[in-house]
């Protein structure tokens, strides 16, 4: 009876139509094969990265390792944008990170008056930062990049959004027109 029962689940047989049949007889392979071997065996892998993803190598000129704490909110201050040391900052390309990411709060004017909050008129009721007031002309970049890097108040953080040297060319973009403001004010006081 055992027997028959065995031959009837068909016991060492091919098991006949495969439900998905690439699964079911996958190719095997070592992934650390030469490209070569791959494809003789018909399986094309470049080892290219996926179009899209951020190089880690590109962010080591920016390292960050302060911690999401109150010291690590004090340390900030201390920290130096990389992209002053002369590094050129594409600076349209630093608006446009800001305007997709920052504006839609913070305005296009940097005054706090984006799309989501109107003047207390939009879905967003917490008015967000001025940037163009007189405290966050005073912020430090390295505060400013902290406060981006993990959140700040009502603001979520952007670090899965933007890399850090995105997040500096940011920082660099609001630290410009924050400088324009200061020289047309001194301007109108002499």
């Amino acid at each position: 009876m055992l027997s028959l029962m065995a031959a009837g689940c068909g016991a060492g047989k091919d098991p006949g139509i495969a439900y998905m049949p690439d699964m079911y007889y996958s190719k095997a392979y070592e992934t650390y094969a030469p490209t070569q071997e791959l494809k003789d065996s018909d399986i094309y892998y470049n080892r290219l990265p996926v179009e899209g993803t951020v190089s880690r190598e590109e962010d080591l000129d920016f390292h960050f390792d302060l911690k999401h704490d109150s010291l690590g909110y004090a340390q900030s201050a201390s920290l130096k944008n990389p992209l002053d040391s002369g590094a050129t900052i594409n600076m349209k390309e630093a608006e446009r990170l800001y305007l997709i990411n920052c504006g839609v709060c913070h305005g296009a004017a940097l005054d706090g008056n984006g799309p989501l909050f109107k003047g207390g008129d939009g879905p967003f009721t917490a008015a967000p930062k001025n940037f163009m007031d007189a405290e966050m002309i005073a912020m430090a970049s390295g505060t400013m990049f902290y406060s981006v890097t993990y959140g700040k108040g009502q603001m979520g953080s952007y670090a899965s959004q933007l890399t850090p040297k995105q997040r500096w060319e940011v920082v660099a973009y609001i630290k410009s027109k924050q400088q324009r403001k200061r020289r047309r004010l001194k301007r109108l006081r002499q």
